[in-house]
């Protein structure tokens, strides 16, 4: 049976809904009714038109999920080595407790015990802004949803685009309609070991706001 969900208030779950990689339970099986319990509840997020464009691939089979993990892997590797022609210097020093949490996923992602891949329809193209605001805002609230939901039942997950890189390799393997729906990421899913998470450090943040014109 599913589990029920825990015992957080709904500002709890806002505040303690984390990137999950090194706290995935890698040995714990996801029963697949409490997957799709939480995409029921993800549905009810706001969709373009209500036209519910967007497809999701929920992948448990081993193979298939080592498929993926060499895809992200492979990703990783081109991301690295892509051409930084016109990108704006990183001048931030790396985050050395998180490179190594990415690595540890990308390490370990044939394990997770179940990868969501979302998609949405190539409706609009991707030429203006209003064109990528309209695909995305049709299906990212529904995946933001989603981790609220598996937080509120003792699972996480992690926002994760790497394979995108081989986005047509990986359609290929899920049977997805490249020329017709973009993937939106991959996203592992487990049970987390422990279900305590606190807020996270955004003292930044306020002073990124501004009423009536640019915070500054």
């Amino acid at each position: 049976m599913p589990d029920t969900p825990t015992a957080l208030s709904f500002d709890e779950v806002l505040t303690t809904t984390r990137a999950v990689r090194r706290r995935l339970d890698l040995e714990r099986p996801v029963e697949r009714t409490v997957v799709e319990e939480c995409l029921r509840l993800a549905f009810q997020a706001p969709n373009g038109a209500n036209d519910q464009s967007w497809g999701w691939v929920l992948v448990d089979d081993a193979p298939l999920r080592a498929t993926l993990a060499d895809l992200y892997r492979k990703g990783m590797a081109d991301h690295v080595a892509r051409d930084r022609t016109g990108e704006t210097p990183d001048t931030t020093s790396p985050d050395e407790r998180m490179s190594a949490s990415v690595q540890y996923l990308a390490d370990n992602m044939e394990r997770v015990p179940v990868l969501v891949v979302p998609t949405v329809a190539r409706r609009y193209g991707a030429a203006t802004t209003f064109a990528q605001a309209s695909r995305w805002g049709s299906v990212l609230p529904a995946v933001w949803s989603l981790h609220l939901a598996l937080r509120s039942r003792g699972l996480g997950s992690a926002w994760t685009t790497l394979h995108l890189y081989r986005e047509e390799e990986a359609a290929h393997a899920l049977g997805i309609p490249y020329g017709e729906h973009t993937q939106v990421g991959l996203f592992p899913v487990a049970y987390t070991v422990g279900t305590t998470f606190h807020p996270a450090d955004r003292t930044r943040s306020p002073g990124r706001i501004g009423w009536n014109h640019w915070p500054g």
